[in-house]
């Protein structure tokens, strides 16, 4: 157990016996929340009422070899920017469902369409939206930065922030022990 800023946070906490790089070798879909996970939380307000987030381009980096290297990449988020969808369209993203309301739902509905095993997938989130998806994943990831309720389902807690290369640290673990993080691919 670690405390740090008055918070309890268990790193790698179900099984703690269990080296927890062989839960990242079974992974072969990664789904991800936006706001807290691809971002740091923080919405830039203009005047006009457009909402601005700032994106890791290590992140972005990551995510566009992880589905170069064939792994199913997922977006499940509530927001709706134009400009994140894009982004992430640009790093050779397809599905990407934005708006959503009912995350448990719409992860189902994906489930079922593409027959995936659940045991195989790794689903990043921060806050309660995503709590009831994470407690259905093979592996339940989340940024250091988390909300408390997520911290504590976990499997893996990113020593990295939302939006400060979470994702990258996730699909960099895999890939490598994948054997598909070359340097200069």
């Amino acid at each position: 157990m670690v405390f740090h800023k008055g918070r309890l946070l268990i790193f790698y906490k179900k099984q703690p016996s269990m080296n927890y790089l062989e839960k990242f070798k079974t992974i072969n879909t990664l789904i991800f929340d936006v706001d807290g996970v691809l971002t740091n939380s923080q919405l830039l307000v203009t005047e006009t009422g457009e909402l601005l987030r700032s994106m890791n381009t290590r992140d972005g980096y990551a995510l566009q070899k992880a589905v170069k290297a064939g792994y199913r990449i997922v977006i499940i988020t509530g927001g709706k920017s134009q400009g994140v969808i894009k982004r992430l369209q640009g790093l050779g993203i397809t599905d990407i469902y934005a708006g959503v309301q009912n995350k448990i739902e719409t992860f189902r509905q994906y489930v079922h369409d593409n027959q995936l095993d659940t045991a195989n997938i790794l689903y990043m989130g921060d806050d309660i939206p995503d709590h009831d998806v994470m407690r259905l994943v093979g592996l339940p990831a989340c940024p250091h930065d988390a909300a408390q309720e997520i911290l504590e389902i976990a499997q893996y807690i990113s020593p990295k922030n939302g939006g400060a290369g979470c994702v990258r640290d996730v699909i960099e673990k895999i890939l490598k022990l994948a054997g598909k993080w070359e340097v200069g691919n």
